[in-house]
């Protein structure tokens, strides 16, 4: 059902408001007074799975927290950035020395080492940094580190993916969506300290999928790649739904990389910053946007097709922060009219107007398909994270 009139999308007081909203969401039920934060959260905020923590769960509730803080100056939302930093810490650490995956209650499940995870520890320490928790500065440089030595491939100017729990088995996979992680780490990382090693990394590997690879995918970022960083184009083609391995083109990653690179732009400018920035936002509208149901699919094949027709809540939340961005950074009208119509989308769709927060996923129709308003890696760091982003460029956040 259409929700009118809508909002002023373009109000700041809008915008906070609706971080608001979906920090009250959670608000009740998400500290665990025994370490950390309960993660699987069903559409009425109620709680389905109590013991189950996944890294990326813990590490995203972290940077929210903190930047609740900026946001709302309410003193506990500093408190639970150490909580979140302290079961980090004492429970996601691996006797091994690398950050796992996946752990129930005391049993470790995953005990692998992602650089993606890691990525979002960097991330979340840079947060903690920010707000000052102590011993975040320790884990930010300690982060870094195990990225370099783990994961960094010099010659490829890009991060390996896994390794397995001993640390002595490098998987032969590699992929854009860790880099993509490890770039806005990289960002967070030096708004954090100014320290310029952060910044360079960046730019670098930013440089690395948005030009040097994209040049061979038809100017696009794609997902898979060989142990030599060729392009894997039938790696998990039986999997176009795959939350962190999806085949296909992602629209929410080409805007999402489109977002990132105007970031970088902020602090060391380029011209091609600019440009694949808006050519890759502008080839995620024309391909992914569903023009008979509205929304941006999850993933599309080379040749056009839909692969996956879902629509995704973190999809759209960086589509919008992406198009602001644009139309800051060009003046062209167009990216104002995209950032409204992503907004009025999701405005009838994806957010719930009882509950709060935004569903996860909905069928192509904007159907709702599913009670989980929050299972593992869902805790809406994307769409609070896109709403304060566009504040921030209007001057108006953090």
């Amino acid at each position: 059902m259409t929700m009118t009139p809508y909002p002023e999308f373009e109000d700041p007081a809008f915008l906070r408001e609706h971080v608001e909203s979906i920090l009250a969401f959670y608000e009740p039920n998400v500290c665990d007074a025994d370490g950390g934060f309960f993660q699987h959260f069903l559409d009425d905020g109620s709680i389905y799975d109590r013991n189950t923590r996944h890294l990326v769960s813990s590490t995203r509730f972290v940077f929210n927290y903190a930047n609740a803080l900026f946001l709302t100056g309410r003193p506990h939302y500093r408190d639970w950035t150490a909580h979140g930093m302290a079961y980090l810490l004492n429970y996601h650490r691996h006797p091994n020395g690398h950050f796992l995956w996946q752990r129930n209650g005391n049993v470790i499940e995953d005990g692998r080492a992602m650089a993606y995870g890691h990525a979002f520890v960097m991330l979340a320490a840079s947060w903690a940094l920010r707000v000052g928790v102590e011993g975040a500065g320790d884990l930010l440089a300690e982060t870094w580190t195990q990225l370099e030595d783990l994961f960094w491939e010099d010659a490829h100017s890009a991060y390996a993916d896994e390794r397995d729990d001993s640390l002595s088995v490098l998987s032969d996979y590699r992929g854009q969506n860790a880099n993509m992680h490890t770039v806005e780490a990289l960002l967070a990382a030096y708004e954090a300290t100014g320290e310029t090693r952060y910044l360079d990394r960046a730019d670098r590997v930013a440089h690395k999928f948005t030009v040097d690879l994209a040049a061979r995918a038809d100017g696009q970022v794609w997902e898979h790649y060989t142990t030599d960083w060729q392009h894997d184009w039938t790696y998990n083609i039986d999997k176009p739904d795959d939350l962190f391995k999806p085949w296909g083109f992602q629209p929410g990653h080409q805007v999402e990389w489109s977002k990132l690179l105007l970031q970088l732009d902020q602090h060391r400018p380029a011209k091609w910053h600019l440009e694949r920035a808006a050519s890759l936002f502008d080839t995620a509208m024309e391909r992914g946007w569903d023009k008979e149901f509205g929304g941006l699919v999850y993933g599309y094949a080379p040749e056009g097709d839909f692969a996956d027709s879902h629509k995704y809540f973190w999809v759209h939340a960086e589509a919008f922060a992406a198009a602001w961005r644009l139309y800051a950074a060009t003046g062209n009208d167009r990216y104002r009219r995209d950032y409204h119509q992503i907004w009025r989308w999701t405005w009838d769709n994806l957010v719930d107007h009882q509950h709060g927060a935004w569903f996860r996923i909905l069928s192509r129709e904007g159907k709702w398909i599913e009670p989980y308003k929050s299972p593992a890696g869902k805790v809406d760091y994307h769409t609070m994270g896109a709403c304060i982003d566009v504040l921030n460029v209007m001057n108006e956040g953090i």
